[in-house]
């Protein structure tokens, strides 16, 4: 059993999710709360040298399974090296992308299945889920207006996917928002940045206090 809380945030590049896990972090710090910020897929040496080979703008010819089995490998080595010890410590894990990403992306809009790809995460993750995730919304078109403007931001072999691909991802997660609705908070990413940080927050305040 963990003692800690596992928050995930999801939802398309260009809406604000890095940004504000790392204000949530410094906040909750400040607060008292031992928080680990963290990202899928990475946050430890094996996991970000899979996500190198994953997002390589060079590997276009990477078959969707084989895109969601690094996917899964990468998850279950990042629960085992730094989620699962940080929530043994009672620590608050605030991870950028969990399943919910590899069931919208690989599952919905690459076709997959989303239970076929869930069935693969599940041997990954062994039913652990987070308590609450938050899926930021964002129309497609204005995530990827975001990205282009941001000329600092290296862009990864998933960006360069058409409109219709990131429309798709886009119903995908409005499926699992649906189906997980228990678990799933969904917020309006289309405004501005310090709105959906405070919805945010409130959201997460709201978890801590059960």
């Amino acid at each position: 059993m963990t003692n800690g809380i596992f928050i995930t945030i999801e939802g398309p590049d260009g809406s604000g999710k890095t940004t504000i896990i790392n204000m949530l972090a410094d906040n909750l710090q400040k607060e008292g709360f031992e928080v680990v910020a963290t990202r899928e897929p990475g946050g430890i040496e094996i996991a970000e040298q899979i996500r190198q080979v994953i997002l390589d703008r060079d590997n276009t010819a990477m078959d969707p399974r084989t895109e969601a089995l690094l996917y899964a490998a990468a998850r279950r080595q990042h629960l085992a090296e730094k989620v699962k010890p940080a929530l043994e410590k009672g620590k608050i894990i605030l991870c950028d992308r969990f399943v919910d990403s590899s069931l919208a992306y690989q599952g919905y809009a690459r076709g997959l299945g989303i239970d076929e790809v869930y069935s693969i995460n599940e041997f990954a993750i062994e039913d652990m889920m987070p308590q609450l995730t938050l899926y930021f919304d964002l129309a497609p078109e204005l995530g990827l207006e975001r990205i282009n403007k941001n000329k600092g931001r290296e862009v990864n072999r998933l960006d360069l996917e058409n409109l219709e691909f990131h429309q798709k991802v886009r119903e995908g997660y409005m499926i699992l928002a649906d189906r997980f609705s228990d678990r799933i908070v969904k917020i309006d990413a289309s405004r501005e940045l310090e709105a959906v940080y405070k919805d945010a927050e409130a959201r997460i305040k709201d978890e801590l206090n059960k």
